[in-house]
């Protein structure tokens, strides 16, 4: 065995909750050419060969359980995945709650055990979390479903944006705690990346650093493009990270931080909670 076999998944169990289309179809395809024994949980059917598919809707506790309870063993690599977009019913569930529980309730089971990795999508809208942070940690302290979700819809927080910055602050709180079991956590942010999901809200979400693309002559991500730092991310390769949210947007925040493209400033600014 080589160095470079750390990056590879031989002998290793993912779960990829999302992964029948987008960038978590891509994950599970890119991870299992890897070596791995790939399971996906998705509300949509899954097309992917190789893998073992197992239904879960994120937005229904019992859902998760019953998808949990459909694993035989524990997990090297869990990819969390799964979101929808501003105006789906239950977004809070969908998009931070139930990947949240499903994380707590694989680590009771014990089927993310030490030396295991945890690896979340994110959005560059969740970047800016920590001005937030004060009343992040309300929600991340609300462990309890019900109270979670009664929390969201007290506080007027049942928006993408909103479960984008409450998943990176997760990650960043959790690190320790997790680590200390010996499990490692981190997220990508993509910049805009042509999804299905994206497709449905083009004007917005393909609309957004168009511009800077254009003067590059790149086109927006493809999911493969979005899976392979997040894959990189759990495995062995990725040993000294974990809390960290990787900002995979082709440098656009970053261009738009130093000035080097002006017209990215105030998005960028705006996006990182520095605007006023």
């Amino acid at each position: 065995m080589g160095h470079f076999d750390a990056f590879r998944y031989d002998g290793k169990r993912a779960l990829v909750v999302g992964g029948a289309t987008g960038m978590g179809a891509a994950a599970a395809e890119l991870v299992l050419d890897a070596g791995a024994q790939v399971i996906v949980m998705d509300y949509a059917d899954v097309s992917i060969e190789g893998v073992e598919a197992i239904h879960v809707n994120l937005g229904e506790r019992e859902s998760i359980d019953a998808a949990l309870d459909a694993l035989d063993g524990p997990i090297d690599a869990l990819f969390s995945c799964a979101g929808v977009a501003d105006g789906t019913p239950g977004i809070e569930r969908i998009n931070f709650i139930g990947h949240r529980y499903l994380i707590d309730r694989l680590l009771e089971r014990e089927l993310l055990p030490s030396g295991s990795a945890i690896g979340m999508i994110s959005s560059a809208a969740g970047l800016g979390w920590e001005a937030n942070l004060e009343l992040l940690h309300e929600l991340l302290d609300t462990s309890d479903w019900d109270a979670a979700v009664d929390w969201v819809a007290a506080n007027g927080k049942a928006d993408y944006l909103s479960m984008k910055q409450a998943m990176c602050a997760y990650v960043a709180r959790e690190a320790y705690p997790l680590l200390n079991k010996g499990v490692r956590v981190n997220a990508i942010c993509p910049g805009p990346t042509d999804t299905p999901l994206a497709q449905a809200n083009a004007e917005t979400w393909l609309g957004f650093g168009a511009d800077y693309r254009t003067d590059l002559g790149i086109e927006a991500s493809t999911p493969l493009e979005q899976a392979m730092p997040l894959v990189f991310l759990c495995s062995d390769a990725a040993r000294a990270i974990t809390g960290q949210t990787v900002i995979s947007d082709a440098g656009y925040i970053s261009a738009g931080v130093t000035n080097a493209y002006p017209d990215a400033a105030m998005a960028a600014q705006f996006l990182l909670g520095r605007l006023g």
